[in-house]
């Protein structure tokens, strides 16, 4: 059994990590680049924010397999942290659905201007409230992010088959995040929160990408772990 676990993260499908990685990376950037932020924009350009829409729910996809591909992968360092590591990666991919709800009632609001009974003001009024929740959930949503990427970030550090480098970025990453704790100061950082971000996974999603794992240190863990 050990030697089959091990050759999942062996020559290219050691890469497969890095794959889902990247193609988080790219569907998170375009689904915040289509995605119109004020109300306004979204009413005058609701093709881009659906399509934005569809390119975050997406994204939440690979987050999720990447969660499911990470608990195998730094199981032999701590079973139980990693456990640890999935449920806080899977309620933050949760969070971010419902987030995507509520993105999704903006529109039903706006189209049900004709039929719904409420005044223009007032369908305004109720997208608005839909639009500030579905940003206070995506909010909660990074606080959980923050604890997993805190969680992996120890996992690298401490694995010897992943440079310590990586985990201490991606600890950074995830103490950056918990900022949201405090939204005033996370809305003041915003910007430097996500450059942190950036810098605390594009590394790790690149080495997986080209390099991958130490297969020999890897399997001495996986040893020592039964």
């Amino acid at each position: 059994m050990r030697e089959r676990i091990a050759d999942l993260f062996r020559g290219p499908r050691t890469r497969t990590v890095g794959v889902v990685y990247f193609l988080f990376f790219l569907t998170t950037a375009a689904g915040v680049a289509f995605t119109p932020g004020a109300l306004k924009d979204i009413q005058s350009h609701e093709s881009l924010f659906r399509l934005g829409y569809a390119l975050t729910l997406i994204s939440t996809v690979f987050y999720v397999a990447l969660v499911a591909l990470f608990y195998p992968l730094f199981r032999p360092v701590g079973r139980r942290l990693s456990v640890m590591a999935v449920f806080f990666g899977l309620v933050g991919c949760a969070l971010g659905a419902v987030q995507s709800v509520f993105q999704l009632a903006v529109l039903v609001i706006l189209g049900n201007s004709s039929s719904s009974g409420f005044s223009v003001g007032q369908l305004h009024a109720l997208a608005q409230i839909a639009l500030d929740v579905s940003g206070q959930a995506g909010s909660v949503a990074i606080i959980f992010f923050g604890v997993f990427q805190l969680l992996i970030g120890y996992l690298i550090f401490k694995s010897g088959f992943l440079p310590r480098i990586l985990g201490v970025l991606m600890a950074l990453g995830g103490l950056g995040w918990l900022t949201f704790l405090y939204p005033p100061l996370a809305s003041h950082l915003f910007t430097l929160l996500a450059i942190v971000g950036i810098l605390a996974e594009g590394p790790l999603m690149l080495w997986l990408l080209v390099v991958g794992v130490s297969v020999q240190q890897w399997n001495q863990r996986a040893a020592s772990a039964q």
